[in-house]
């Protein structure tokens, strides 16, 4: 470990992770202690071993949050989705999981595929400022997109339903479980884009990220990323090595 990616990473003894609840595919709150779990804490606790420090979850209910945490030096590392607007702030690692964005409709709804979503008239459910968020802003001509403000998919659920929005946009694990209970509501099964997790720092930090690029990898080849989300019970890709 070298001292200089020591300092950065962890430059007030402490390494301060931030956590995103709003993904349960990478966090989730224990329901017996209420600290989080998954994939993200255990990185947080294997990293934090390797610099000899301790380490603080800072907890966030969504991406967007964990994103302007960044200029106000509220973390040290996080775990986002790498996205061309986050990368003005944040050193990216290549990606440790792989998961995807989809759209969930009513059941009787018109729109079948990907091409009928993007027709005006069309509302589209989003956590604001998630990746999703940040990728529709982009590429959507028509439709409109409505923003939850919580960012998490239960909020976006939540403002698809009160609102009657045509569609609702979001990770695919937990649409498609609310779908499997729902049978007012089905799933756009192909995806709109790959979501790509990765771990980051804030910018400038170059010592620092570059240790967590090798530390991601070997995370990844040694499978403790795969088991991590075995324990906490996601079904999830991990990314393959990076180039």
């Amino acid at each position: 470990m070298p001292d200089e990616a020591r300092k950065e990473l962890a430059p007030t003894g402490t390494l301060r992770a931030a956590i995103n609840l709003g993904n349960g595919v990478l966090a989730q709150k224990d329901e017996k202690t209420g600290e989080p779990k998954g994939v993200t804490p255990e990185l947080a606790r294997a990293l934090g071993k390797r610099l000899g420090v301790p380490v603080q979850l800072v907890v966030y209910e969504a991406a967007g949050k964990v994103f302007d945490g960044a200029s106000k030096n509220e973390w040290d590392i996080a775990f986002v989705a790498i996205e061309p607007v986050r990368a003005s702030v944040i050193e990216f690692t290549a990606p440790y999981v792989l998961i995807e964005g989809v759209y969930m409709v009513p059941t009787d709804s018109p729109i079948k595929s990907l091409a009928d979503v993007d027709k005006a008239g069309n509302r589209i459910a989003v956590g604001l400022k998630s990746a999703y968020d940040l990728f529709l802003t982009r590429t959507i001509k028509n439709a409109t997109i409505v923003r939850a403000a919580t960012g998490g998919s239960r909020a976006m659920i939540d403002l698809f339903r009160a609102e009657k929005l045509e569609v609702v946009a979001g990770v695919r694990q937990p649409l498609a479980d609310y779908a499997k209970d729902h049978a007012d509501v089905r799933m756009i099964d192909e995806p709109f884009m790959q979501i790509e997790q990765a771990m980051g720092t804030p910018k400038g930090r170059l010592k620092g990220v570059a240790y967590l690029r090798t530390f991601i990898e070997e995370m990844k080849a040694s499978g403790f990323v795969a088991d991590a989300l075995k324990r906490s019970g996601q079904n999830a890709a991990v990314a393959p090595a990076a180039k």
